[in-house]
């Protein structure tokens, strides 16, 4: 993809049958400057950026406190709760898209970020894996800072955090990873062209005449980018996170 991405047009088919098709013989940026020109790139990138920090940001706040509660705390129905939780992982998100749809369009939220953002905020994947986290802390911990005069969410915030990265980082990372590519319910909520993602604006380059495969192929990599940035940045906490996680059953 990106020695594909830096070759004239012709190059790309006359190298595919060799070794050359992985190395750029003639390297050019004419692919990427024509990304950028033809659609307005940067702002598409911006848009997805916003629109996933913001989904992944409201995802660490709510479902952290929500799988805290499952963890640390006796509440009436809580082991039921616990269930369906677990029950509503199992369903894709292609079986809940129409329905999903129409109760984005009841409320006025087609074409809206609200309606991009709001129907991701609740994870039950991600309040699985914070619970599954949480439960690991030592009681005992917990017990000494409301000795200290730390109530509950004192507590979360002060104790319980700040020792949570790794699990924090891997949700981060699942999030970023998961909604960066997301295609389909941007292309359904997303009328028009001041809101559209990346990943639809890539789609432009396969739908709109002249088709320039090494375009096609640099608007790839610069999509992969930020993947890229945060394995290699973070990667550390990912596996952490995922092993910690994984202890209980």
């Amino acid at each position: 993809m990106i020695a594909a991405s830096l070759k004239p047009e012709a190059q790309i088919f006359s190298d595919m049958s060799t070794i050359r098709t992985f190395w750029p013989t003639a390297a050019t940026l004419g692919n990427y400057v024509e990304v950028f020109t033809r659609v307005n790139m940067m702002k598409f990138i911006l848009n997805s950026l916003f629109y996933v920090f913001v989904i992944v940001i409201l995802d660490l706040a709510v479902n952290s406190v929500c799988g805290y509660a499952l963890a640390k705390f006796d509440f009436p129905g809580k082991e039921l709760l616990l269930t369906v939780v677990i029950s509503l992982m199992v369903l894709p998100m292609e079986a809940i898209m129409l329905p999903l749809y129409k109760e984005v369009a009841s409320l006025g939220w087609v074409n809206t970020w609200a309606g991009l953002i709001v129907p991701f905020v609740g994870k039950c994947f991600s309040i699985y894996m914070f619970r599954q986290f949480f439960l690991d802390i030592p009681d005992d911990l917990l017990e000494a800072a409301a000795i200290d005069g730390c109530g509950p969410i004192k507590t979360f915030f002060i104790i319980v955090m700040p020792i949570s990265g790794t699990v924090y980082a891997t949700i981060f990372i699942l999030d970023f990873v998961a909604h960066w590519n997301d295609f389909m319910w941007p292309m359904l909520v997303v009328t028009g062209e001041d809101m559209r993602t990346i990943q639809l604006a890539i789609q432009t380059f396969f739908g709109s005449k002249p088709i320039h495969y090494g375009a096609i192929m640099a608007s790839l990599t610069i999509s992969a980018i930020p993947m890229l940035l945060m394995f290699v940045f973070l990667q550390k906490y990912y596996v952490e996170g995922i092993a910690s996680t994984g202890i209980k059953g």
